[in-house]
């Protein structure tokens, strides 16, 4: 369903990205952000799938300014290859301008609504804060978001969490409620990575639950 494409960050920086569109008219517009591991087979099939329940659909590849066409496995070698991109090699800010790029090329198929992993679930919710033109935005297991709590989303925000998750304790958890008590923090049964099914921590049925959240909810804030 989807296709390669490139967009231009605001420095004109040009990236990779996976783009795949619904067959009538979009309900609206997701920006996928991908876990650690890349803009690999899964972000590519996930995107789809949002394409595929009416949206246009487009996940921007956010190491290509670290290396291009980043794509890792799962294995403990992949893990530690998307930790040192993502947490040590890759410049936060540019990667957020490049979520902009991706939002700027969404926008025109409607509102937009960003969904991210891991990795991504953390920039998700920054973009949220931060950046322009995103109209709502779903955050699966966001690590390192307990950090940054004591930021103000300028759009409704919903958050997934698996209560069995060691990258996240629930006190990080309880820490976002605490700040945002208005916002909806789910907590499912299942480990971090819990919506990937190339994962053993995989978990069909909160992972089925989350999607039907945010389907439900990106359906409301951007038709």
């Amino acid at each position: 369903m989807g296709r390669k494409t490139e967009i231009t960050s605001g420095d004109g920086f040009t990236l990779g990205a996976w783009v795949a569109e619904p067959q009538g008219a979009p309900t609206g517009a997701v920006v996928v952000l991908q876990e650690i591991f890349g803009g690999n087979k899964h972000i590519r099939e996930v995107t789809d799938g949002y394409a595929a329940d009416g949206f246009y659909a487009i996940a921007p590849q956010l190491f290509d300014r670290v290396e291009r066409d980043v794509e890792l496995g799962y294995g403990p070698d992949d893990m530690q290859a998307g930790i040192a991109i993502a947490m040590q090699k890759l410049d936060r800010a540019k990667a957020l301008e490049d979520v902009q790029a991706a939002i700027n090329d969404a926008v025109t198929h409607g509102k937009v609504g960003v969904v991210g992993y891991c990795f991504g679930g953390l920039l998700t919710w920054l973009a949220a804060c931060e950046l322009r033109g995103v109209s709502a935005a779903s955050s699966y297991y966001g690590g390192g978001i307990g950090n940054e709590t004591g930021r103000t989303p300028k759009c409704p925000v919903i958050a997934h969490f698996g209560e069995k998750d060691a990258h996240i304790p629930m006190a990080d958890v309880e820490k976002l409620k605490a700040a945002h008590p208005d916002m909806s923090v789910f907590v499912y049964p299942a480990d971090h990575g819990f919506n990937c099914d190339h994962r053993a921590s995989y978990d069909a049925e909160s992972a089925k639950l989350a999607k039907a959240r945010t389907l439900a909810f990106f359906t409301e804030k951007l038709a």
